[in-house]
């Protein structure tokens, strides 16, 4: 059933992409049709950096045997050097925290809090673009630690928690910038997580929204 409910809200996320992008490739056109601007000055996209910052949420499951997954709500912060009008570097901060279900155990507890930090680089790719807005790829890579321990009075592994413990941590998916001006933009951007806490490959969904900031002009290629 999980893994029905997780294909289910990553086809979810296709179709939204995909929408964006049958939207974004028609804007130019109703542009010229109706004469109507996009952002208040031309998005030229030829920023050298970009920063983004923003809320994220994702689900996970904090221990091999608890049944049920649970939710984790927190931050996302990354910063991207832009190589070229289309490939860019990005270094990807990310914390959340949630509570989970734990199994039956002595304590009188059912509920445990759960937090993790991921740091993860890898590359971007602006795939669309025009004044409105541009559809971005992305692949990060790196190391997450989670915390299992906080607030119970029992070792995790009694009440079915991982411990505490650094896994790989992979991230996958893409972005939609909707522009304000030429150097900010409102972010919607969906994930395909993959982690191995416990003894297999897991995947996860995750979905961030926040604020981009362009900065710093690349420099203008010599004739």
């Amino acid at each position: 059933m999980a893994n029905w409910t997780m294909r289910k809200r990553l086809v979810g996320s296709g179709v939204a992409i995909g929408l964006a992008v049958a939207l974004l490739g028609g804007a130019g056109t109703a542009e010229a049709q109706l004469g109507r601007p996009g952002a208040a000055a031309p998005v030229t996209y030829t920023n050298h950096w970009e920063m983004f910052g923003g809320i994220t949420f994702a689900d996970f499951q904090a221990g091999q045997a608890i049944p049920e997954r649970m939710n984790l709500g927190g931050v996302e912060f990354n910063g991207t050097r832009w190589l070229t009008g289309r490939w860019g570097a990005t270094v990807d901060f990310r914390g959340d925290a949630g509570t989970t279900e734990i199994l039956p155990n002595p304590y009188e507890k059912n509920r445990a809090l759960v937090y993790r930090e991921a740091i993860m680089g890898g590359g971007q790719m602006r795939w669309l673009k025009n004044q409105y807005a541009a559809v971005n790829l992305h692949a990060f890579g790196g190391v997450s630690h989670g915390n299992f321990e906080e607030g119970i009075v029992a070792a995790p592994q009694e009440v079915g928690l991982y411990t505490n413990r650094t896994k790989p941590y992979v991230a996958l998916g893409g972005s939609l910038d909707f522009n304000r001006t030429a150097y900010l933009a409102i972010r919607l951007s969906p994930d395909l997580i993959l982690e191995d806490y416990g003894t297999e490959l897991r995947e996860y969904f995750g979905l961030s929204g926040g604020v981009v900031y362009r900065f710093g002009q690349r420099a203008k290629k010599k004739k």
